[in-house]
């Protein structure tokens, strides 16, 4: 009975009462990732022996195309280079994300082609799909699977996480920082620690499946009737955990008309074409 309660709850929390679908398969790794939180708080809880080496096998056990393996991660934690990171991630506005120094480590998620593209030169091979949009994409995907295995490795033994997309406000500069080599840039960051106790955390609500998924050809019929009835659970959400009030409408179309929403990140194609990425 408690995990059937378990469930419901789980299952309501991430969709709202109105529109959860009723016919999932339950097991435990599925109810870890309808667990998961992005989590903004942190203890001083040093991190577990070897945290690093588990979760960069649980990210190399991710889908790479081909078997490429087009990336890598750096995990920073030292403090003043964490410092460092933080002051990149505010890009021009200043705003930083202060997790980044309070929790013990970011990792720095990175496609990576410089492995491929230097092994190819080497034997006096010209490296020209290098030069394709494809390449780029395949690298970033493959550093996207292998982070997002991470967290879920990371969230099974009690850690929380929180992505930080904004490490891309200065890539070039933080590409420096770290000395990437040529054919690499961050994707994305991830901040990894003990979830303070004291925090508020609450599972954020998603979409109504029904915007989401489709069967055999896109539809986007009801689509308004359903952002509405989503609307309804973010505003619940919100208000329950004392956050400022605004819809998601008004969130999705300020990051597709607010520059400042960018932050530095209007500027990532030219650092992406001088670290040798093509995009033909």
């Amino acid at each position: 009975m408690t995990g059937s309660l378990q469930k419901e709850q789980l299952i309501t929390a991430r969709y709202g009462e109105k529109d959860r679908p009723e016919n999932i398969i339950w097991n435990e790794q599925i109810e870890g990732l309808l667990r998961h939180r992005s989590v903004r708080n942190f203890s001083q809880q040093a991190l577990p022996e070897h945290w690093f080496e588990t979760l960069v096998a649980a990210a190399q056990s991710a889908s790479t195309s081909s078997n490429l393996q087009q990336w890598s991660v750096v995990a920073v934690t030292d403090p003043e280079l964490k410092a460092e990171v933080k002051r990149l991630s505010a890009g021009d506005s200043g705003l930083a994300n202060g997790y980044i120094e309070e929790a013990p480590a970011i990792l720095l998620w990175v496609a990576d082609l410089s492995r491929s593209h230097g092994m190819t030169v080497a034997d006096e091979l010209n490296p020209g799909v290098h030069e394709y949009l494809d390449s780029f994409i395949m690298a970033t995907v493959d550093a996207s699977l292998a982070s997002q295995n991470a967290t879920v490795a990371a969230e099974s033994i009690g850690l929380g996480t929180v992505y930080i997309g904004a490490v891309r406000n200065k890539a070039k500069e933080l590409a420096e920082l770290i000395q990437l080599p040529p054919h690499s840039y961050v994707v994305c960051g991830l901040v990894v620690g003990w979830p303070d106790p004291k925090s508020n955390l609450g599972i954020r609500p998603r979409l109504p499946q029904s915007v989401v998924a489709h069967h055999n050809r896109y539809n986007a019929a009801d689509f308004d009737a359903h952002v509405k009835s989503y609307e309804e659970t973010f505003h619940a959400f919100r208000e329950g955990l004392g956050m400022k009030d605004k819809t998601w409408k008004q969130a999705v179309q300020n990051s597709a008309t607010s520059m400042a929403y960018m932050d530095g990140r209007q500027n990532l194609r030219a650092t992406l074409e001088e670290r040798g990425f093509g995009f033909k």
